[in-house]
This record gives structure tokens, sequence and C-alpha cells, in this order.
């Protein structure tokens, strides 16, 4: 199926990511041209903010906060994306900045364990700890144990997604809100990843083989803590923005949640980016910044963080006609 042509920001992102593209399969030599990538494309900011490093158990954490003092701070446990196989806690330290000093929360930020070195559910088991780090320091960092969310861009929306059932499964309160940026939630070929199998940044191929990697055996396909849209019931589980760029092959993956999760009685808002491509979260240009004040609106209010005056004054405005919000209750 013919696609129009690219935005001029989204051909100017493809451009400056495939720059950093090696043709070496050795996995150390994709991860380090994904490394020069991120440090090149959205370097992490920290000036004037709190930066320090934790580890729960074996898993490294970093955490980013302004630097006022205060006893009840939000927080967001934040997973980046990379398929399950790239990204550490540099490569989305860009984002962590932005919304701590933009909406004041605490970012944690997560080095869980990779694939193929480590496949499901190594990375899943080090969400969780991280999440139960969060909780059972947040009195101690100045932070807010009621006031906690989880988000997660591609693989690491799909963390987030199953973190939330993980928490379920055992009985145990759910964050007080999950984002999910173009998440991975289905082994299932949904139509979006026939209509966009030769999108630019991941193909279709490509998704299909980082779910190789991080699932290599079936039978890890039908299990909802892998896959959450596996779960036969959405119910009861933590409110949640999700954001599908259209240009990419997961976009159904998004949509399917918020079904989902509709009608499981759980709240949720779809955000949908006309012409962005999946991992656009780090792009320049007015349809990505939509996406990071769509992300900005919804976190600030579900945590109680008070939204920077341009983004009450954007609130009160139609959306851009390059997006589109639907309301679920």
């Amino acid at each position: 199926m013919s696609q129009p042509p690219l935005s001029a920001d989204m051909a100017a992102f493809v451009a400056a990511s495939q720059a950093f593209a090696t043709a070496d399969p050795d996995i150390q030599a994709q991860r380090q041209a994904y490394t020069r990538l991120c440090a090149a494309l959205a370097p992490a900011d920290y000036q004037g903010l709190a930066v320090s490093d934790h580890r729960a158990g074996d898993v490294p954490l970093r955490l980013v906060a302004p630097r006022e003092s205060t006893a009840d701070r939000p927080a967001l446990l934040y997973l980046h994306g990379g398929g399950w196989i790239l990204g550490d806690l540099d490569s989305h330290g860009f984002l962590a900045a932005r919304l701590a000093r933009r909406l004041g929360l605490a970012v944690l930020l997560v080095d869980y364990r990779l694939a193929p070195e480590h496949p499901y559910p190594a990375a899943l088991n080090d969400a969780r700890q991280a999440w139960d780090w969060l909780q059972q320091h947040a009195p101690t960092l100045g932070l807010d144990p009621t006031r906690l969310a989880v988000a997660g861009d591609s693989a690491g929306g799909n963390l987030a997604a199953a973190l939330c059932l993980a928490l379920r499964q055992q009985g145990r309160a759910q964050p007080r809100a999950q984002a999910l940026i173009y998440p991975a939630l289905t082994a299932r070929v949904l139509p979006s990843e026939r209509r966009q199998a030769a999108a630019p940044l991941l193909s279709a191929a490509d998704w299909r083989a980082c779910l190789e990697v991080y699932l290599p055996r079936q039978a890890q396909r039908r299990e909802s803590l892998a896959l959450p849209l596996e779960a036969g019931d959405c119910s009861g589980l933590a409110p949640a923005f999700v954001a599908v760029a259209r240009r990419d092959p997961l976009a159904d993956h998004g949509r399917a949640y918020i079904a989902a999760l509709r009608a499981g009685g759980t709240p949720g808002r779809l955000w949908q980016g006309a012409g962005l491509l999946h991992g656009a979260l780090r792009a320049q240009g007015r349809r990505a910044e939509a996406l990071r004040e769509a992300l900005e609106r919804f976190l600030a209010g579900e945590l109680g963080a008070l939204p920077p005056a341009d983004l009450a004054k954007d609130k009160k405005k139609p959306q851009p006609l390059e997006t589109e919000e639907v309301q679920t209750p």
C-alpha cells in the first residue's frame, strides 16, 4: 500500500537516525550505534537538576529530580524503549530531565537487563524490582508514595503495562497512572502491521526480529505479562494514556489496548499522531513536540503536578491538526 510522503520534520528525523546506523550485526555494535544516536539527537541536559544513581538489588537506577527539597513530590518510574535489546540509563535521560524540569516530577530510570542475553522475563522482573524499590524508598527520598506512576515507550511501554498486570495479579495497589508511548503489546498481526510494514525506523520485519529475541519460545507469547494484550480482562488497572504514531506497524497495539481497558472499565486516553513515526519521542518539530506535551498534560493531571503556564494555556486550545485525542470513560 502506497503511503504519503513523510513530513519535513519526520524526514529529517529519519535521515538523522540513519546516519548512525551500522551494518554490523553484532549486538554490541548495534548498542554502541544506538548510544551515539541518543547522545546526538536528544542529549540529556541535567543542568539545575539533582541526579543520583542507586541500585535495586542488581538493577541500576538513576533518579532525576528538581533540586528543591520537598516531602511529597510525585514520581514516575520510566522504562526505556529499544526493542528489549537497546537502551540504558542514558538513552532516555533527555525525557527524564524534561519531565523533572517542566512538571516538578522525580523520574526514576531503570537499566533493566536486555535480550538476547536476558530474554523474558528478565526485563519485567527488573521493572518489578525497581517499582518495589521506588515504593520502599519514596518517603526517605521526599516522594509521595500515593503519587507514583509508570511510563515507557515501545518495549518500555510493554513493560509498563505488564507491571500493572503483575501488580494486579499480586493483589497490590496500582500505580496512580500508566503512560504508554507506541507500545508493543501483542504477537498477533494487526492491520497496522500490514499497512505500515515498510515504515521507516521500525518496519514489520524489525518488530518481528525484536519479538524473536525477547520471546524466543512461542508459548511465552500467550502470556499476558509478556504481551499484555493477551490479558482477557483489563479491569482494575491504572488509568492510562496511550500514544500511537500513525506511521508505525505497532499503532494498532495501542488502539487495541485502549479498547481493552475501556471494556474493563478502566479510564484511558488515546492520542494519535498523524505522520509520526515509531521513535519520534526524541524527534524535533511540532508533531513530536505535540506528543511530548500531551504526555505532560496527562501526567500533570493524574499526579497532581503543577503544569507550567504554557501547558495550562495550551490545554484550553484545540489540539493541532496533526493530532487526535479520544477520551474513554
